[in-house]
């Protein structure tokens, strides 16, 4: 119930909601995140590290009745989850009590229908544009070209980007440029909730407002009009325009609407998403034109426009700032705009410490105020059309700073550790569900390419930093996420239980502060993106439900002396443990008792060999270290493994043999140097 309760509140922008709503729902996410710390701290303690996918809360709980039989030998671990059983129902029936007392309701406070901001994009005078010129040419020339019989079938071009890029912009310059030379034109937006019937509706009264000037006021169904656009179009040379499509499923009524004749008509269509834009192409010969930002040069340009009605009336005191708010805008046309107005107040062009202060707040969700509202609110409609499980794993990637390029697989173990992919069928591999997930941020431009390898597979990725900004306000909200950046908390409310904490670009002065140990039980995500003196850092004994520890982005001090793995064996909820280059010599011996751990990344660090017990971590899916880390005997007992790099045979020659029992490996990465010759 509490996860349908939070599902349905996820569906509604947060600046829709009623105060009381948004309330209740934080204490809602703080019950359920406590209620699933209880039942996975039970079923870690019954099941002695039984391996098991991450199901459904429904799910763990009926293994949590089943298993209650159990526990009674261990009378200390059922007082403290009683206890926290008992905590977590007097919670509920307070949430219980505040929802009857403010009669929730958890649609939007407004009656009004909400306001689409590209609509703006519609009405700007194309003079005023910026940097679209060539593009937009390019794009006629290929409209228009006539020079062979293919070219006189229906031709179609998709327009893909992130929002924000200008592709509604870009689409109604090239509208208004060519459309006289078409027999009739329609520019259609669609939207993400679309009516077909009133598409239809819309696309016959752009293509004849006066015959079908009172198509509005009829009953007609679907089927009905869809005949009726056909049949207009048939013997007509056509240009339509469908902006802003989200689900293949719409184009594809929308194109079986569409009579396919021979007289160079022209579609143009806009997505953010990379299948749907796919989807769209009407032939082999058809091309997705995808938007780039703009560049720098244009970038200035526009932002001088905006700022000082002139390309070269920028202060000299301001231009070295705003050469840096440029570089944050990406050379994301709605991002400049937006951030362009912010910075005028009153027709007054605001104070250098002003604009330093926009700039420094800008990819971290602080600046606050209707302009970068109206913005966030562009972007955030890409957000709120993700199912619950996206939303989640887009959220998580504000753990890393700002320009961070992410690795992909590493992405996905995390996602794994913190149980956001979930399947129920047995022969799916939990990774290759990440690798959907990854691919479909990826396709809805809300995160962006940044590696590419030779097979055409995204290695590495960034996020953009308007992109950033937004989850990073949303996390706030959530108390998704809390990031420790000097002396600056990312959290609404430090009375609230932080779930994950992440420490960036830490300066000596924070370090004077100890950590507050209690404050740290309920964390699951402990990441450090900083250079830190390491013996500031916390106790592993300070957390009870950590399930990933990220201390391979560490650096160290020289003072440091190394990172202390004391208490490790304690944290028997870990699933993720990167230490990548991290100022480790060694692992404890009791690692072994981290009955869930998946993954264990050491590579780059000093560590020699690894501990006999690793053989005892029957749920490892993925390891990886250094080609000269000896491995203990008995490696082929683990199982689960799926992914073991880099084995270095002269360090380990006993692993050729071994190999063979593991079954489940789909990635090997084996080093031969200086091996033995009777391994061959």
């Amino acid at each position: 119930m509490m996860h349908a309760i939070l599902r349905k509140v996820s569906e509604v922008p947060s600046d829709q909601l009623e105060e009381p709503v948004r309330i209740w729902a934080g204490k809602v996410r703080d019950l359920s995140c406590d209620m699933e710390d209880a039942v996975d701290d039970f079923l870690v303690r019954v099941d002695e590290g039984s391996s098991r996918k991450p199901t459904n809360m429904r799910n763990r709980v009926n293994k949590f009745l089943k298993k209650t039989t159990k526990l009674f030998g261990k009378g200390k671990a059922l007082h403290q989850i009683c206890d926290a059983i008992e905590e977590a129902q007097d919670l509920a029936k307070q949430l219980a009590d505040l929802h009857k007392r403010y009669e929730l309701d958890m649609h939007s406070s407004s009656n009004g229908a909400t306001i689409d901001p590209r609509v703006l994009a519609l009405h700007k005078d194309v003079g005023e544009l910026v940097g679209i010129d060539y593009t937009r040419d390019e794009l006629i020339k290929t409209l228009i070209c006539e020079d062979g019989s293919s070219k006189e079938q229906l031709k179609t071009i998709p327009i893909v980007g992130v929002g924000g890029l200008g592709k509604t912009t870009l689409t109604k310059a090239v509208y208004e440029k060519i459309k006289a030379q078409f027999d009739c034109a329609a520019f259609v937006p669609v939207g993400q909730n679309p009516d077909i019937r009133k598409i239809f509706k819309d696309l016959l009264y752009g293509l004849d407002k006066k015959k079908f000037k009172d198509i509005h006021n009829t009953t007609r169904d679907e089927k009905i009009l869809m005949e009726e656009i056909s049949e207009f179009l048939v013997d007509k040379r056509y240009l339509i325009v469908i902006d802003d499509i989200w689900e293949e499923e719409t184009w594809r009524f929308i194109n079986c609407a569409l009579w396919k004749n021979k007289l160079h008509s022209r579609v143009i269509t806009t997505t953010r998403n990379v299948s749907v834009s796919e989807a769209c192409l009407s032939s082999s010969d058809d091309m997705i034109h995808k938007m780039k930002p703009l560049s720098d040069e244009d970038s200035r340009i526009l932002f001088h426009r905006r700022v000082f009605q002139s390309e070269e009336k920028c202060p000299k005191d301001l231009q070295a700032v705003s050469r840096e708010i440029l570089k944050k805008c990406g050379g994301v046309p709605l991002a400049i705009i937006t951030i362009s107005s912010l910075l005028v107040s009153n027709q007054r062009i605001k104070q250098k410490e002003e604009w330093m202060h926009v700039h420094s707040s800008m990819g971290r969700g602080v600046t606050e105020g209707g302009i970068v509202k109206d913005m966030k609110r562009i972007l955030s409609l890409s957000y709120y059309d993700l199912p619950s499980h996206l939303k989640t794993c887009l959220l998580y990637l504000c753990i890393f700073p700002e320009d961070f390029e992410i690795e992909r697989d590493w992405l996905i173990w995390r996602w794994l550790a913190e149980g956001f992919i979930q399947c129920d069928k047995e022969e799916t591999r939990l990774f290759e569900i990440g690798e959907s997930y990854f691919n479909e941020l990826i396709n809805r431009s809300l995160i962006q390419p940044a590696e590419i390898n030779y097979e055409g597979t995204v290695v590495t990725c960034r996020i953009h930093d308007m992109v950033l900004d937004l989850i990073c306000s949303l996390s706030s909200e959530e108390n998704f996420i809390s990031i420790l950046d000097n002396d600056n908390w990312h959290a609404p409310n430090m009375q609230r239980k932080s779930r994950r904490l992440s420490l960036h670009n830490i300066k000596a002065k924070v370090q004077n502060h100890q950590f507050d140990s209690t404050s740290l039980s309920k964390v699951r995500t402990f990441a450090v993106f900083s250079l830190v003196t390491c013996d500031w850092l916390p106790s592993l004994s300070s957390f009870q439900f950590l399930r990933v520890l990220d201390l391979g982005n560490c650096g160290s001090n020289e003072s440091s002396s190394g990172i202390s793995l004391k208490y490790v064996g304690n944290l028997i909820h870990l699933r993720y443990l990167g230490l990548i280059y991290a100022d480790v010599c060694e692992l404890p011996m009791d690692i072994g008792k981290l009955q869930l751990l998946q993954t264990l990344n050491i590579r780059g660090t000093s560590i020699k060999e690894l501990p006999s017990s690793v053989v005892q971590l029957r749920n490892l899916i993925c390891l990886s270290v250094n080609y000269r880390v000896r491995l203990p005997k008995g490696m082929g007992s683990l199982m689960s493994l799926e992914v073991l790099q880099l084995v270095g045979l002269s360090s380990s020659p006993h692993i050729a043999e071994e190999l063979s029992h593991l079954t489940e490996v789909r990635t090997l990465s084996v080093d031969c140097r200086n091996m033995d010759e009777d391994l061959i």
